[in-house]
């Protein structure tokens, strides 16, 4: 079971410009997005971690993705 909502990720898709999303695509794009996410969190949890932190900030999540 996913843990993003198919609704949204459908209508984020529609923002960006397509006029349907086929199930199996919305299927696809939230798995991507999960694992995407995944990777990104996971990333900046080292990140804070080799700073002698526990929480997450949003300068660890902005160096993860520009890694």
């Amino acid at each position: 079971m996913a843990d993003l909502p198919k609704a949204a990720i459908v209508r984020i898709a529609k923002k960006a410009g397509a006029d349907r999303v086929g199930e199996d695509a919305a299927d696809a794009i939230v798995a991507k997005a999960e694992a995407y996410i995944a990777k990104i969190a996971k990333d900046a949890f080292e990140l804070a971690k080799h700073a002698g932190r526990k929480t997450i900030k949003a300068e660890d999540v902005d160096l993860a993705v520009k890694e």
